[in-house]
C-alpha cells in the first residue's frame, strides 16, 4: 500500500489528487486558481509560467503531499515556453488557441508545400494553437526573442523540470510531444527541420521518454513520472483502451479513439496524437457542438439548456422530419469553413418549438457521428463511447446518443480525470522502479463511476434519423466528405 499524487495544471487552475497506489481511490485533493489577472476576464495569450508554480504551491498546502511517493504531472497543451541558453524564460509562455498565430499557420503550410506534406511529416497540418505555429509567430513578430530562444519546453515539461530542481536533462513524453507540430507520432522522432522552418534556427528539445519511465527523483526522494498533456492524462484517467472513443461536448466538439498505429490523413480532418500508454489517439474536431444548443435555446427564448432538453423530449425521434445541419460557425468536419447552418424539412406540422429543439440535439449528435465515421472509415474500432462535458448529463442527449452513434454510451461521473490520469502514471512509474509492475502494462485502477446507456430497441429508429441527416447533408453539400 502506498500513495501517489497527480497534478493537473489546466489553463485556469492547478488541481492535485492524492490516490491509493493499488486501487486509484482518491484519498484527498487540493485546488488553487492561477494568479493571472486579465482585465476583461478573457484568457490571456501570454502567461508567466511562475504563476503555475505559485498555484501548485497553494494547491499542495496543508500537508496534502505528506507520505506521497511519486507525482505525475498533466498540463494544458499547446503552451510553449521559450528558454535562453541559461534556462531562463525569454518571454512569457505562449498559451491557448492563439488567434494571433492564424497567419503564421497558413505561412507554415505553404512553406512546407501544403497540408499533405505536413500530414506526412507530423500527422497534421499546423493549427494556430500549436507550438510550431507560435514559434513562427515569434520569429516574425519578436525576432530578438526568437534569436535568444535556445530551448523549447511545453507546460508539463517545464513543471517536471522545476519539480526536479532544473537539472541538465529535460524530458517530455510521447503524448505531449505529439501535439507540438514538430514530432511525429508515426516515426516517434522529432523533426528539427520544422523547428528551424518556424523559428529560423535550431533549438534544444526535451528527450522523449517512455510512458512508464521516470523523469527523475527530487533531492527528497520523490519520484517524478514522465508527465503528459491534459487530453492524454484524461484518457488515461478514464481508463479507455482499444475499442473505446471519447466524445467531448464543449462549444465545439471532439472525438478521439485509441488506435494501435498513427493515422496519416491528407484531408486534414484527423489530428494524429500519441497517448500516455504507447498507443495512439487520433482526434477529429467539429466546430459546432454545444454552441448549436445554446443558439437554439436563445432563438426559442429559453433560459438554459435544461429547458431546451425538456422541450426536445416533447418531440419524437426525427423531429417530425426537421433536420438541422449545425454548421453555425462554418465547419471543420466536414471541411466547410465558410458555410452556414441549414434547416430542412420544414412543413406546417413540423414548425413547432419542440421539433426545432429536438432537431438541434439530433443535428449536434449527427455532426459528431460524422466525426466518428471519419475514424471508423480509417479502420478505427469503436464499440464503446465515453461522453464528456456538462451537456452529456442532459436527458435529450442521453436519449438520442446511443442510437445515433450506434454503440454503447458511457457517461462518467464528473471527476478530475486528467489529475487522476497523472496519478495513475505516477503509480506506474513507481511500480516499475520498484520492480512490481511491467513497463508495458499500466496499473489496473478502478474504472470511472458511470451511467451506461445501450442503443437497445431504439437503434433502428436512431439509424433512420442518422440517414435522414446524411441525405440532407449530401444534398446541401455534395461530396463534403470526399477528400
Amino acid at each position: 500500500m502506498g500513495i501517489v499524487a497527480g497534478l493537473d495544471s489546466s489553463p485556469d487552475f492547478t488541481r492535485i489528487v492524492v490516490c491509493d497506489t493499488d486501487t486509484g481511490a482518491v484519498l484527498r485533493q487540493g485546488y488553487a486558481p492561477h494568479p493571472v489577472e486579465t482585465p476583461d476576464g478573457a484568457r490571456p495569450s501570454d502567461v508567466d509560467p511562475q504563476a503555475w508554480l505559485l498555484s501548485l504551491g497553494e494547491a499542495a498546502g496543508g500537508g496534502l503531499l505528506e507520505g506521497v511517493q511519486a507525482i505525475g504531472v498533466s498540463a494544458q497543451q499547446n503552451a510553449v515556453i521559450p528558454l535562453d541558453a541559461q534556462g531562463n524564460t525569454v518571454r512569457p509562455a505562449l498559451v491557448g488557441g492563439d488567434k494571433r498565430a492564424q497567419v503564421a499557420a497558413a505561412d507554415l503550410v505553404d512553406a512546407l508545400g501544403g497540408r499533405e506534406a505536413w500530414a506526412q511529416a507530423v500527422g497534421c497540418a499546423p493549427q494556430a494553437a500549436q507550438p510550431v505555429t507560435k514559434l513562427r509567430w515569434l520569429a516574425k513578430n519578436e525576432p530578438e526573442n526568437a534569436r535568444r530562444t535556445a530551448v523549447l519546453l511545453q507546460a508539463h515539461d517545464w513543471l517536471v523540470w522545476q519539480l526536479l530542481g532544473r537539472p541538465a536533462r529535460r524530458t517530455t513524453d510521447r503524448g505531449g510531444a505529439s501535439g507540438t507540430g514538430y514530432w511525429s507520432a508515426a516515426t516517434g522522432a522529432y523533426r528539427p527541420d520544422l523547428v528551424e522552418l518556424a523559428l529560423g534556427h535550431q533549438a534544444m528539445l526535451p528527450e522523449v521518454i517512455g510512458p512508464s519511465d521516470a523523469a527523475g527523483t527530487t533531492p527528497e526522494g520523490l519520484l517524478i513520472s514522465a508527465g503528459t498533456g491534459e487530453t492524454m492524462a484524461a484518457a488515461f484517467g478514464l481508463g479507455i483502451g482499444l475499442g473505446d472513443a471519447v466524445v467531448s461536448l464543449g462549444a465545439s466538439g471532439s472525438v478521439m479513439a485509441v488506435h494501435p498505429e498513427a493515422l496519416v490523413d491528407q484531408s486534414g480532418m484527423i489530428t494524429s496524437l500519441a497517448d500516455a500508454t504507447g498507443m495512439h489517439l487520433p482526434v477529429v474536431t467539429t466546430l459546432n457542438a454545444v454552441r448549436t444548443l445554446r443558439g437554439t435555446a436563445e432563438l426559442l427564448g429559453l433560459p438554459d439548456l435544461e429547458s431546451l432538453s425538456e422541450l426536445a423530449m416533447k418531440s419524437t425521434p426525427g423531429a417530425h422530419g426537421l433536420v438541422l445541419l449545425p454548421y453555425l460557425e462554418g465547419e471543420r468536419t466536414p471541411n466547410l469553413p465558410h458555410t452556414a447552418g441549414t434547416i430542412a424539412g420544414l412543413r406546417r406540422e413540423s414548425m413547432k418549438p419542440e421539433h426545432l429543439a429536438r432537431a438541434a440535439f439530433e443535428g449536434m449528435l449527427c455532426g459528431l457521428a460524422d466525426a466518428l465515421d471519419v475514424l471508423r472509415g480509417r479502420g478505427v474500432d469503436v464499440r464503446r463511447i465515453f461522453l464528456l462535458g456538462p451537456a452529456a448529463e442532459l436527458t435529450a442527449v442521453q436519449a438520442a446518443a446511443p442510437s445515433l452513434f450506434g454503440a454503447q454510451v458511457v457517461v462518467p461521473q464528473p471527476a478530475d480525470y486528467a489529475a487522476i490520469g497523472a496519478a495513475r502514471q505516477a503509480a506506474w512509474a513507481l511500480g516499475v522502479s520498484q520492480g512490481t509492475l511491467d513497463p508495458r502494462t499500466p496499473p489496473a485502477w478502478q474504472g470511472a463511476a458511470a451511467q451506461v446507456l445501450e442503443p437497445g430497441d431504439e437503434l433502428a429508429v436512431g439509424q433512420a434519423v442518422r440517414q435522414q441527416f446524411v441525405a440532407v447533408r449530401e444534398q446541401t453539400h455534395p461530396g463534403a466528405f470526399q477528400s
